[in-house]
């Protein structure tokens, strides 16, 4: 299993770098989405920072979004998903690292930047620890919840749309927990509880997520 999930990584990896402007397009919309919010309240500190979290969270959702559609797409297309239900590795482990790796490389990078576009929105300081942990809790439960939207549509064309109308309403809880959890740190309320909230989904993702993932996708190539 181990040697499977290091080669479909290394794979992973060398498209992402054969295919790096694509590879930018979730960090660079963010990075736009957060620009766009700051320009259009005018850039004062006082509009700003009272939605900062939320916005924060939503360009990170948004941009785990942009890419999802592709998921499988190419696997589906150029015969690897076949090569992947015959291998002698579970069909939800290689999900699984294909899902972690949809993460790393759209979420992360953005939750990276986070501190940054904090600033641009004027996030006040004593937020972000609380944001940065219900992002890294959050952002893989979206990747999860998105890899079952996106295994269901695989052998559609131009399903992009479809995509985002499934995920989305699977997507409201994770973002009202997140950015409920920083604005309960700014009224001076214990965020413990949305955060204990997230972190529970989570182990629930990763426990059910691949493997209904692996499901569909055995259903939608049938």
């Amino acid at each position: 299993m181990l040697r499977a999930a290091r080669a479909l990584v290394v794979r992973d990896l060398r498209l992402v770098w054969a295919r790096r402007g694509d590879a930018l397009q979730p960090a660079l919309f963010a990075l736009l989405t957060v620009v766009l919010f700051a320009l259009g309240l005018g850039g004062d500190a006082r509009s700003l920072a009272p939605v900062a979290s939320a916005v924060l969270w939503l360009a990170v959702l948004l941009a785990g979004l942009l890419s999802l559609d592709t998921l499988f797409r190419g696997d589906a297309e150029d015969g690897s998903l076949e090569q992947w239900m015959l291998a002698p590795v579970p069909l939800w482990w290689l999900v699984l690292v294909r899902t972690t790796m949809h993460w790393a490389t759209t979420a992360l990078p953005v939750i990276i930047a986070v501190p940054l576009l904090g600033e641009l929105l004027h996030l006040p300081r004593a937020q972000l620890p609380v944001l940065m942990a219900s992002l890294l809790l959050g952002t893989p439960i979206l990747s999860l919840l998105g890899a079952v939207v996106a295994a269901l549509t695989v052998g559609m064309r131009r399903a992009g749309i479809l995509v985002a109308l499934l995920a989305l309403p699977l997507y409201v809880p994770v973002l009202v927990f997140g950015a409920g959890a920083v604005a309960a740190t700014a009224q001076g309320l214990d965020a413990v509880g949305a955060l204990l909230l997230l972190g529970a989904g989570l182990v629930l993702s990763l426990v059910l997520g691949p493997p209904v993932a692996a499901a569909a996708l055995r259903i939608a190539h049938a």
